[in-house]
Formats: C-alpha cells, sequence, structure tokens
C-alpha cells in the first residue's frame, strides 16, 4: 500500500461548513430583499389608498363651490375684452328715470350727447356708424383691436374720441372687465400706473368715461387717486353709473375735474321696441333738464335703430360731443 496519510473523505450528501454558512447568508440576504419589496407595495398600496381618498373628498368641496369660483382668475394677459358689453349681472339694472317730463325746457332745441362705449373692436360697425353723419361721441377701450383706425377715422369726421376705462365690476371674477382694468385691490403706484397705461393707449382723446366699474366707482379714496390722475392730463370724467354707489361725482368736485352722468342707456336690453323706448327717454329727460347724455353700444340693431330714428330725434334735440355738457363743481 501507498505510504503517506490518508485523505479523510466528506460523507455523501454534507457541504463543508464554509459553503454551509455562505448558503445560509445568501438566504438572509434573499428573505431581507423579499421582505423589503413586500412592505414596499404594502406602503405603495396604503399611498395610492390614502390619495385617492384624498382626491375624493376634494373633488366633494369642489363639487360644493358655485362653478363660477371653480374657475381661475385670468392673468391680465389672457384675459380678453368683451367684444360688445352692455352691463354685468349686478350692473343690469333698470337705472334710467322712466317719468315723464313735468315741464319743458323753455330755450332753444334741448342739448343730446350719445356715447357710443365699447367701440375699438368692429370696424366696420364704426365705419356705419359715421357714414350717419351724426354728432356721436366714441369711446373706445385701450386695448382693442382697431382702436387707432377708428380713432383716426372719428376724428377724421370732427367727432370727439374718450378712453372707456375698465375698472372693477362687483361681479368680478366671474366677469372680467378686460386688460388694463382698475382693480380695487392695486396699491396707489399700481393703480396710477395701469391709469397711465390706459390713458396714454389712444393719442388726442378729450376724457374719459368708465367701462364696468360697479366696485371701483364706489370706492372713494380710489376714485380720488384716479380724479388726481385725470387732473393732470387736463381730462374730463363721464360717469357711466353702473352703480347708484358712484363716487365719482364727489371726487370731480374735490379735484375740479369737469364732470357729468349717463342719464339713460339706450340699449341694455336688445330689442328694437326697448331701444326706441330709450331714445324717446333720453329726449324726455333732455325736455326736462335742457341737456342728457344717453350710451349706446356697437350692436348692429342699435345701429339700425339709430339710423331709423335719427331724423326724429335732430328734430327734437340738437346733437352735440359729450364734452358739452360737462361742468367743473366747485
Amino acid at each position: 500500500m501507498p505510504s503517506g496519510k490518508k485523505q479523510k473523505k466528506t460523507a455523501p450528501g454534507k457541504k463543508s461548513g464554509k459553503k454551509s454558512g455562505k448558503d445560509r447568508n445568501l438566504k438572509k440576504a434573499a428573505a431581507c430583499i423579499i421582505f423589503l419589496v413586500i412592505l414596499t407595495l404594502l406602503l405603495g398600496i396604503m399611498i395610492n389608498e390614502a390619495l385617492k381618498k384624498k382626491n375624493t373628498e376634494s373633488q366633494k368641496q369642489v363639487a360644493a363651490v358655485p362653478e363660477v369660483l371653480r374657475k381661475p382668475i385670468p392673468t391680465v394677459k389672457e384675459q380678453k375684452l368683451p367684444d360688445r358689453e352692455i352691463l354685468t349681472p349686478s350692473e343690469k339694472k333698470d337705472l334710467n328715470d322712466v317719468s315723464k317730463p313735468e315741464k319743458k325746457y323753455s330755450g332753444k332745441l334741448p342739448l343730446v350727447a350719445i356715447i357710443m362705449d365699447d367701440m375699438g373692436h368692429d370696424q366696420k360697425l364704426a365705419e356705419k356708424l359715421l357714414s350717419l353723419n351724426a354728432e356721436f361721441t366714441f369711446s373706445i377701450l385701450p386695448f382693442s383691436t382697431h382702436k387707432i383706425k377708428i380713432a383716426e377715422m372719428a376724428r377724421a369726421k370732427g367727432l370727439e374720441v374718450l378712453i372707456h376705462l375698465p375698472m372693477e365690476p362687483l361681479d368680478y371674477p366671474a366677469v372680467s372687465p378686460g386688460q388694463g382694468a382698475l382693480m380695487t385691490t392695486m396699491s396707489p403706484d399700481e393703480l396710477m400706473s395701469k391709469l397711465n397705461e390706459n390713458l396714454d393707449a389712444v393719442p388726442n382723446i378729450k376724457g374719459v368715461n368708465n367701462h364696468m366699474g360697479s366696485k371701483m366707482t364706489a370706492s372713494s379714496e380710489q376714485m380720488n387717486q384716479i380724479f388726481s390722475g385725470l387732473k393732470k392730463r387736463g381730462f374730463f370724467f363721464i360717469d357711466s353709473r353702473t352703480t347708484p354707489d358712484s363716487k365719482a361725482r364727489s371726487s370731480a368736485r374735490l379735484f375740479h375735474v369737469p364732470y357729468a352722468e349717463r342719464d339713460i342707456f339706450l340699449d341694455s336690453v336688445q330689442d328694437s321696441e326697448a331701444i326706441r323706448k330709450q331714445i324717446r327717454l333720453l329726449i324726455n329727460k333732455a325736455e326736462t333738464k335742457g341737456a342728457a347724455i344717453g350710451i349706446g353700444h356697437p350692436y348692429p340693431l342699435t345701429l339700425q335703430i339709430l339710423e331709423e330714428e335719427l331724423p326724429e330725434i335732430l328734430k327734437k334735440v340738437n346733437l352735440v360731443p359729450a364734452s358739452s355738457l360737462v361742468r367743473t363743481e366747485g
């Protein structure tokens, strides 16, 4: 037999101690990995369920809010000027004096100024208005599409041009007054900067009247700021009277800014007979006071009725520029 030490044989089915320890470590690692995977899945499920619950609660809360308040408030750049706006829901009240005149004006023919608001978007309709050869006053929205061209056409016809100054209505943000609007949330510096931006938008204007503004014109402090800016420019102001709470008159008196108020809205209701009735009321008002201011808007129906009624209007009143009817109070 060969000499030397006999090699120790490992019994079949048995592993060395070293290899067995490595296997145990691998099993532990695998168990940890499986545990972590299961834990991650459970956490994911829990988080997903929590998010679903939160989303459901949010949807219930949103559903309880009126639809108009769910809409995000547009930025100034996103806002689009309404093409033809008459009054917002809060402003759409009959603020006209519908009484018959108790006595007639005893002088010559009474004076009437008809301001056409919301001008600047529809050039063709502006051209048709100009073709009537009547003494209308054009009030142009400061950021409207054809503002410069329409202003130039009006001045070429000898008509007076105003800035239709956008102001915050009570219905904001459900109703937007459009780009450049003066808002009650603005600081004094922001308000004056925005005012000057509006007043610079159309050259050679004579004065201003408000676009919407049922909330802004009721703010005494901010109207005083606005009128201080108008005073520096030498502009007059005509209050469209979209609210009976307007403080414009007292601001005009304080700053000695030439001032007047709208007497009649001609076309708050887009109906032929309703517009004819408002024209009669305007004439009645002028016959009572000696002068009156009416405000219309660039609607095709308004243009049609004005064209039909113009011969009768001119028999009873003299049409004049808006500046003829403003007065400096105090």
